[in-house]
Parts: C-alpha cells; structure tokens; sequence
C-alpha cells in the first residue's frame, strides 16, 4: 500500500526526467555527507544544483553560491531537495511558500518524512516526495544525463 503522499514510481520517475534546477536545502561541502554527494551527483548528470545552507551562505558549492534561505533563490526551480531532520521540516514550511514562483516538487530525502508538512505544502499546490533518494531514484530509472541547461 502506497504511503500518503509519495507518487507511485512513474510519477517519480516523470518528476526527474521534467526537471532541470534542483534547490538543495541543507546542502553541505563535506563530501562524506549525502548532502553533497547526491547533489553533487544530481549536477554531473545535467542538473542546475542550487544549495541553501545558512552556515555556507556566500560559499562556491555546486558552481554556484550558497544562500542561507530558499527565497533569496533568484532562478525558478523545479525540485526543493530536502536534507533536513523531518522533525526541522516544519521550520521550512514559511521559506517555501515564500518562494517565487513556488516549486513544483518538494522532496524529502531517504529516511525524512513529515506528513502534516507535505499536508501544508500540498494544498499550496506543491507536489511532495518523501523519504526517496534523488539519486537511488535516478539511476534505478536510467535516466539520460540532461541537455545543458541555459
């Protein structure tokens, strides 16, 4: 039985293959952590890889600045990957609803769910993914590297 809000896998699969700029909130420079090798292997595989992280605001990560909030974020994104403690998630909630233009998807990564956030996100009109690995998911589905973005 499919859990709430978690997309069956061709959904999952088709939010992948139509995204190209993903905005990582908690994204990190230590390459042990998931937060950079995921993004980092998001990026090598075609996507625009955003990082938000308050402690590496004005760090180079991903070729590109690290901004402490999800709003300061200046290009539209597709995909908010979520590398937070499901129990921070609701401290989120605000930054992404004041987003503009809101996201698409809001995906919390393996091991992170929250369901009254993916609720408040979800009647935003936002589209939630829980507890799924970006990049377990993209390589299970062999997707193609994407095209330069631009």
């Amino acid at each position: 039985m499919a859990m709430p809000h978690t997309p069956d896998e061709a959904r999952v699969r088709a939010i992948l293959a139509g995204s190209h700029t993903i905005a990582v909130l908690g994204a990190h420079w230590e390459p042990q952590r998931a937060a950079y090798y995921v993004p980092e292997y998001l990026r090598s595989q075609g996507y625009r890889i955003l990082p938000v992280n308050p402690e590496g605001s004005g760090r180079e990560l991903f070729g590109e600045l690290v901004v402490p909030r999800l709003s300061e974020l200046e290009a539209a994104v597709d995909i908010v990957d979520v590398f937070r403690r499901s129990s921070a998630l609701p401290d989120h909630v605000e930054d992404i609803l004041a987003m503009d233009p809101r996201p698409r998807v809001v995906w919390f990564q393996l091991g992170i769910r929250n369901d009254e956030v993916a609720d408040v996100l979800e009647r935003a009109g936002i589209e939630v993914v829980q507890d799924r690995c970006t990049l377990a998911d993209h390589r299970r589905f062999h997707l193609p590297p994407i095209r330069a973005h631009g």
